[in-house]
């Protein structure tokens, strides 16, 4: 059941976010696009309480339980810069608006733009790791292995992913254009 609410509030995210951009620029309704925004972070407080009530119902703390946990922590960090995003090229495509700006390419802008993303996946995965340790606590004495594999996982994956990152910073990859001794204008 939890697997299926995990996958429902997937899909209702994108298709909230999709209504809500089509209502603001094809309807132009502004005031209900941001209704229908605001309304996207109700599906993780459903899905956060039905996952509390499944464990207070006595259910064994499965995988299921730390991947809503971990979905719940990469919507919270995520969520907002992906609606932004998208949100740029809709008003670019369907308002005519100035194309989006593009994350940099080269050297220490490049790197800033890593070390940024690299602090969402870390709130992605304190996030998780909170609300794993809360489920943690609240089952008690049950086994509860897999919530702590599962924060392990998200450290993990933020560990791998700061690594990623500062590549970016000791290897910096350098303009083509600069490096041949020429400015592109």
């Amino acid at each position: 059941m939890i697997v299926a609410l995990i996958v429902a509030c997937e899909a209702g995210f994108w298709v909230l976010l999709a209504l809500g951009l089509a209502v603001r620029y094809l309807l132009n309704r502004r005031r209900t696009s941001v209704v229908l925004l605001l309304c996207e972070p109700l599906l993780e407080l459903v899905l956060f309480a039905v996952t509390t009530v499944d464990l207070g119902n006595g259910a064994e703390p499965g995988w299921e339980h730390g991947l809503a946990a971990l979905y719940i922590g990469f919507t919270v960090a995520y969520g907002p810069h992906t609606v932004r995003w998208l949100d740029g090229h809709a008003e670019h495509r369907l308002a005519g608006g100035p194309p989006p700006p593009k994350p940099p390419r080269h050297g220490l802008p490049r790197a800033r733009h890593e070390g940024r993303l690299w602090l969402r996946t870390a709130l992605a995965a304190a996030v998780s790791g909170a609300l794993l340790q809360g489920a943690v606590w609240y089952v008690g004495d049950g086994d509860t292995s897999s919530l702590r594999s599962f924060q392990w996982t998200a450290l993990r994956v933020t560990v791998v992913h700061g690594l990623i990152a500062l590549t970016y910073l000791i290897w910096p990859k350098k303009d083509p254009a600069q490096a041949r001794g020429t400015l592109r204008p």
